[in-house]
Formats: structure tokens, sequence, C-alpha cells
């Protein structure tokens, strides 16, 4: 057999499939491979059945779903009228990447296997499913598991074991070269222009929407600063309902980016234009020409803590023998240990670790740039607001992450910092914005009642369902709400009163820090067993969780089944059942992150 040519697709919602793909192809050209790597929906899917030797990594999202750069891929591979065997000339193998504390750990990279299979491919090993949660990450599943591909490939041909690979220490070609620009006039910044089409904003075509308010909603003797944040979407297309999401991609602080361009020497008002190494399209948010400081402030993910093929591409360039010597044991199968109590652990910053590799950090090329660092990934927010009540705007309620590590500066979300520092008040202030499909539908019979847990910043895709369903005259709604504290946290505290007064809403709060003994929303709902059980068994209410994925859903569905068990009268068994059953008929949906 001749030498193969290796094609790496990718489903990736937060980059980390993408990551894990472009280390096969970095593998397969050590090995002096001919490959190509591309997004699963910027693929000719067509194509697939002339194809020889195929990788898919893909990663799931809410509740079992594909990534977004995958969702045309998946329904053209799931249609039933392909027919069976036509892959039959196809060698490949799938790479999921989940995260167990979800109930659907993998549910992409398992249906893809089955469907693949009925198609005809063959599989050349199994399924690698890789978990988040493993103390090592998802390496712990991948080593092993690429380990396994390139043996299945040697003795699939032979050809190769002729081949002398490239050593690890010498660097591959960069992706794109840089070329900078000495006379350049300054040009307008067409990034935030509202476009003049009506196509619905997206990734692509984001809306700069008017910051209208941004306003703490805790009290400032609260640990947590929360944010109710309002943006004005006139002229935009933008259209929502109750459920949807909103994207929004941040940028790295002022004194981030001053720093970064310190360490590697770099001018940030330098403009240059990008060329790629190959047939590689530039990247088309990147204005060409562009300036170092755009590319640092808007593109480059230089606040996230790196993964490992960082530093094993940082190894690659280190001269220093101390340095090097630790990027290498970092980058090693055997090292991951050391590497999580220096990056993962600590939370430690890619801009953290070029500061402590000086030596390393001062000849890193330019070229090299967009092959280190990744691109900022959009954040997701639930919509708290409904357009029926508030014309032209859209509100989100956001917890600003602040947290202690080891490290002497406090660890910030990225983006929650981001916006909890804009300030409509200093001047105008937009922010490029898209809207997605959430997960959570609402009934759209008048009178189904629908139940609400809520506690946190998961009550905001609840505001947004309360202000649609009073819009619409559907009164039957219980919304169970949590925090830590009546006087300090207690989100739309006016609004739920106000909707209660005029009989659109039953709440039940739970204060968990108000009294010696902590309350939280699983103690209310046994509380009110009653009511949650005439409201499901007798009038098909919905059931509805959104909130933090760690306790709380596990908590709630427990509670959930008790009320079953007590009220109903059926057996632990049953009472799970019901539960299956409510969830598979779309009565109990959850939205919940990590």
């Amino acid at each position: 057999m001749s030498k193969p040519s290796l094609l790496v697709l990718y489903g990736s919602q937060t980059g980390t499939a993408q990551d894990a793909a472009q280390r096969i192809a970095r593998q397969a050209q050590r090995r002096r491979l001919q490959v190509r790597v591309l997004p699963l929906d910027n693929y000719n899917v067509a194509n697939l059945i002339s194809e020889s030797l195929v990788v898919f990594v893909c990663s799931t999202t809410g509740q079992g779903d594909p990534p977004d750069n995958m969702t045309g891929f998946w329904r053209f591979v799931l249609k039933k009228s392909l027919p069976v065997g036509s892959l039959s000339r196809l060698d490949c193998a799938i790479l999921g990447l989940g995260d167990s504390s979800y109930p659907k750990f993998n549910y992409v990279a398992k249906k893809l296997h089955k469907r693949l299979l009925q198609l005809g491919a063959c599989m050349l090993l199994p399924a690698g499913l890789a978990d988040d949660q493993h103390d090592l990450g998802s390496d712990a599943v991948t080593d092993p598991w690429l380990t396994s591909f390139w043996e299945k490939v040697f003795a699939l041909y032979p050809s190769l074991s002729d081949v002398i690979p490239l050593r690890e220490d010498e660097p591959l070609p960069p992706t794109y070269t840089f070329h900078f620009l000495d006379d350049v006039e300054e040009k307008t910044d067409d990034r935030l222009r509202t476009p003049t089409e009506q196509t619905a904003p997206s990734q692509s075509h984001p809306f700069p929407a008017r910051l209208v308010s941004n306003r703490r909603v805790t009290d400032m003797s609260h640990f947590q600063d929360v944010r109710h944040i309002e943006f004005d979407v006139t002229g935009s297309s933008i259209e929502f309902a109750a459920g949807d999401v909103v994207m929004m991609r941040p940028c790295n602080t002022p004194e981030d980016v001053q720093q970064f361009c310190q360490l590697l020497r770099l001018d940030p008002e330098a403009m240059f234009t990008l060329r790629a190494t190959d047939n590689t399209a530039v990247q088309a948010r990147l204005p060409q020409p562009c300036t170092v400081r755009h590319l640092v402030e808007s593109y480059l993910d230089i606040a996230a803590v790196p993964r490992r093929s960082f530093f094993e591409l940082l190894s690659t360039f280190a001269t220093n023998e101390m340095e090097q010597q630790k990027l290498v044991e970092f980058s090693s199968a055997a090292g991951q240990d050391e590497l999580h109590s220096y990056c993962n652990r600590p939370r430690r910053t890619a801009l953290e670790v070029l500061a402590d590799f000086p030596h390393t950090t001062a000849v890193v090329k330019v070229d090299y740039l967009l092959d280190l660092f990744p691109e900022i990934q959009p954040r997701s927010f639930s919509i708290a607001s409904s357009l029926q009540a508030h014309p032209h705007r859209l509100q989100v309620l956001v917890a600003v992450v602040h947290y202690k590590t080891k490290m002497c500066k406090p660890r910030r979300g990225l983006c929650s910092t981001w916006l909890a520092s804009l300030d409509p008040a200093q001047g105008e202030v937009h922010v490029p914005q898209w809207v997605k499909k959430g997960s959570l539908k609402f009934p759209k019979e008048k009178d189904t009642p629908v139940i609400m847990v809520g506690p946190g910043t998961g009550v905001a895709p609840f505001r947004a369902a309360l202000q649609e369903r009073m819009a619409d005259g559907k009164n039957a709604n219980v919304l169970f709400f949590g925090c830590r504290s009546e006087s300090k946290d207690f989100y739309f505290r006016s609004e739920w009163e106000a909707m209660m007064k005029t009989a659109h809403l039953t709440l039940f709060t739970a204060f968990s820090r108000d009294q010696e003994e902590k309350v939280y929303v699983q103690d209310q709902l046994r509380e009110n067993a009653e009511l949650l059980w005439d409201l499901i068994a007798n009038r098909r209410a919905c059931f509805y969780i959104a909130g933090n994925a760690k306790q709380m859903p596990t908590s709630v569905c427990d509670a959930l089944k008790e009320v079953f068990q007590q009220k109903g009268g059926v057996s632990s068994e049953d009472a799970s059942q019901m539960l299956a059953t409510m969830e598979r008929t779309g009565r109990f949906q959850s939205e919940t992150w990590s």
C-alpha cells in the first residue's frame, strides 16, 4: 500500500477538540504524512466516500448535542436515506472528548461511532472516550489511544516504517507567516460598524450591541459581584425566545496586552498581514492588515490555562538547558502530574508561563503566535429578558468569576471581568454578540403549568420565560429560587413580588445561609411535595432546572423522585422511570454549566 494522506475532522465548542485534532496533525507531520485538519462543517461530507484514512475528534455539548461547527455534518450523516455500505472504503477512528459529570457523557462520539459502522466504515480501534473529570484530564485516555492509533496505521501501511520521522525537538513550520508593514495609513475600524444587510447576526458577523446599563445586583458586603447587564439590539434583526443564549467574545485586559508585548518584544502599534504557509485560509476574524495590539487584545487567548500542546511547541524553541528540560518534562506523558501541579491546579495562565520561562520567551518567533495560542472562544450566557417585556433590549445576569489559588494574584474569569469593567457612563460601549437557540423549550399550551428550579444566576432563563408567559397570559408558573441570603443576593426580588401580587407566579425561596441549618432548593421541593405531585401527575406540568452542574441537579432529581414515591406511592425504580419518561418527552429539561 502507498503512503496514505490523513484527514483530521473535528467538532469543537470550546477549543479542546480542535487542540486534540491539531495535536494528531502534528504527530502525522512528524511522521512525514500529508495531513489536512478541518472543522467538520468546513468539509464537504460527500467527499468522505473517497477518503482512505480519517480521524474524527468530537466533543459533546449541552444535553448530548454536537458542537456548533459540526451541526451540518451531523444532520447529513444521520440521514436515513444514506446507503448502507457507502463508506466501505474508509478506514477511520473516533476520539471523543467529554465530561462524565454530565449525564450524556461523550454521547456524540458514541453515536457517530455507531453510525459510521452502519455506513460500512472500518474502525481501526475502539472509540477513545476521554474524560475531563480524570485527574490528568482528557490526556489520560488520549495518550494511550493515540499510541494504539499509530500502531494500527503502521500495520495497515507497512511502508511508513521506512520513513525517518522528524525529531520531537525540531519545530514544525508555522501555519502562518507575519509580514510587517512600514507605512500604512490608519484604517478605520470597521469591526463595530452595524452591518447594512439585514442578515441575522452570527459568529462570523456579530452585532455590535450598545451597552445600556451595567448594574451590580448583589449587596456590596456580599463576596460575589453579580451584574445585571442590558444591551440595545435595535436594528440588529436579533430575535430570541425564553431559553435562548447570547454569545460574546471577551477581550484581554490592557495590562495583560502590555505585558505580553513587553515579554515578546513586540510593538503593539506595528501592522502586519498574515500569509498561510500552505493552502489554509487566513483567519477571517483578523482584519488585513492588523495591528499587534488588536491581535493580542481580541484574538490570542493569553489569559487561559495553557494546554499541553503549548508546552510541546514552546520546548522546540528553548535554547536555555534548564528551561528546555522543564518544558520537555511538561510535554511528556510522564510529566502530566507535574504539569497539573504547575499549571492546572493553580490555574496559571499562558502569560504567566511565558514570564516563568524568560529565555525561551525571548526567542519565540512571531510567526508561531497563532500556533502557540488558541483563539479566544466565545462565552454563552442565558438571556434573562423577553423582547415582549423589553423590546429592542437583551439582558443577562453575570456572576463575576474571582477566586484565590496558591498564585499571589487572584484568578479572574476573562469574560465576566471584562463585562463588569465596561461602563457606559464613560462613553458609548459596543459589545459584538449573536444569539443561539438554547436547550430549554417552554410549552406553547396555555394551561400547561411550568415548575422552574433556578438557584443563583440559574434563574436568568426563567426570568425570560416568566416575562414571555405573562405577556401570553400563561399564569400557571412555579419558581423555586435559592441563594445565600435574602438581603444580599436575592435577584429580581421586586419583580417576583409584583408577579405574585397579580397571581402570575407562585414562588418558593431557599436562603441557605440565613439560618443555622442550611436550606436549599431541593429541601423546598420536598416541603411542597403535594403541590408538585398534583401539577406533574394531574396537570401534566413541565419541570425545568438551570444552574451550576456540580451537586444541585442531582440533588433536585433525587428530591423529585422522593416526591413521586411519597405522593404517588410508587417504588424507587418506578420513580426513576417516571423521571426518565418526562425527560424523553420534553417534560423534564435542564441546562447546567460547570
